[in-house]
């Protein structure tokens, strides 16, 4: 009897040493398959963050250019602004923060126009900017044909 009971208590012994192993095993494994998978992820994240983009190499010509639109001039706030929401405001955003719903699908990361280094551009920086772009910053002189109205977008940017 004493025999048997040995034999059985071993026995069980043995029986949750195995199932300790398994379970063990199990959880090695989810663990391995979890930091698997947060590797992947990070590094996915960091090969498709957004890069800021390179400096701009502004011609002479639009250096020197200055805005024939005034601030204050009425037709900032109407022109400028229909302009503005109709071709910039997706990307750059309502306030001009470079936050806009198109914005998180772009490589470029877009930079604020609230940003200091921004405000001191030069009006014919932010005109060849603005109109002829580059990489993912469209083109826009056949979208935007009067002077004028471009002047005003351009001086809406600089308000924002």
């Amino acid at each position: 009897m004493i025999i048997a009971f040995l034999f059985n208590f071993g026995l069980k012994f043995e029986l949750q040493y195995i199932n300790l192993k398994k379970s063990i095993m199990k959880t090695s494994i989810r663990l391995a398959a979890f930091i698997c998978t947060a590797v992947i992820f990070v590094t996915v994240n960091i090969a498709m963050a957004q890069k800021a983009g390179g400096p701009w190499t502004i011609p002479a010509k639009y250096k020197s250019m200055k805005s024939t639109v005034k601030a204050g001039d009425p037709s900032i706030a109407t022109v400028g602004k229909d302009l503005y929401n109709k071709h910039c405001k997706s990307c750059h955003g309502t306030k001009g923060l470079g936050d806009g719903t198109k914005s998180a699908s772009l490589k470029t990361l877009i930079p604020s126009f609230a940003d200091k280094k921004f405000k001191t551009r030069a009006d014919g920086d932010i005109y060849y900017q603005s109109f002829v772009g580059r990489d993912e910053m469209p083109n826009f002189e056949k979208k935007v044909l009067d002077e004028a109205d471009r002047w005003a977008l351009v001086q809406y940017i600089k308000g924002l």
